[in-house]
């Protein structure tokens, strides 16, 4: 069964590179007008590359998500430059860059930018764009979470606890909204590889005497080996097709949920 959203517009923040970018892709190739924001001037590039390798047409903004001003006028842009939005996918996200076990590695200070992106930043994007989608009667919206906010992963607290709040957010707003129908969910990856999984791995590495680092692939695959029983790693494209399922019509009945993409890291949640 073949999903199918031409006609429609998704707009994913944080599109620039890793699951962000794999779901605008996603979108775009459900034949969905797919809207890349970023606040990496490279979006532009990276919009206009997928647009001429695949003839699907896209759009760029660059914008920060953590100014609501800026959110609020690239949601005017966008309704005047696309006519309407049908889907937006949060997907911005920074860790704190430095590895928090125990959490008094990290100073207080390491926190604020942490939950500005991946916090406020959804907020923003919220206040920006869900009145006009509840005016509108119809939509989705869906953030992209972790695993990390649901057990409190000690490698990073301000990311864990930024992630745990996205969720308890997009619950609020999925009740909000469940009357307009526009509906909002949660999706946690597992252990992807991208570059925010990298960063984790430099922050480790940073703390451990010479004697007890690892390479990159001796530290994921043990890591792998110990917490996901599919023993494998997800790919930014798994999160993809999750975020397509859930705009589609497929997923009319879902709503206020938080689905993990990861390969059975979480259990019993």
């Amino acid at each position: 069964m073949r999903i199918e959203l031409g006609g429609e517009v998704a707009m994913i923040f944080g599109a620039a590179r890793g699951i962000g970018r794999a779901i605008a892709e996603g979108f775009s190739e459900a034949g969905a007008t797919v809207a890349y924001v970023d606040r990496s001037p490279s979006v532009g590039f990276v919009a206009g590359q997928y647009r001429r390798h695949s003839g699907r047409p896209t759009a760029a903004y660059v914008a920060d998500v953590t100014d609501f001003d800026v959110m609020c006028q690239v949601a005017d842009d966008a309704f005047r430059d696309l006519g309407r939005v049908d889907h937006l996918v949060y997907a911005a996200a920074i860790g704190s860059g430095k590895f928090g076990m125990p959490f008094w590695n990290l100073d207080p200070g390491d926190w604020d930018q942490v939950l500005r992106v991946n916090l406020l930043g959804a907020v923003h994007v919220g206040h920006a764009f869900a009145p006009r989608m509840a005016e509108a009667g119809r939509g989705t919206i869906t953030m992209i979470a972790s695993v990390a906010g649901q057990i409190g992963s000690a490698t990073d607290p301000p990311y864990s606890a930024s992630k745990a709040a996205l969720i308890n957010f997009a619950q609020c707003a999925a009740r909000d909204l469940a009357a307009s129908n526009v509906r909002v969910n949660t999706i946690n990856p597992g252990m992807v590889n991208t570059p925010l999984n990298r960063s984790v791995y430099e922050a480790w590495t940073a703390t451990q005497p010479r004697e007890a680092r690892q390479s990159w692939e001796e530290w994921t695959s043990e890591k792998i080996q110990r917490l996901v029983p599919l023993n494998r790693w997800q790919e930014p494209e798994d999160l993809a097709a999750m975020a397509v399922f859930l705009a589609s019509s497929l997923a009319k009945n879902i709503t206020g949920q938080t689905i993990n993409v990861d390969g059975g890291y979480v259990m019993h949640w």
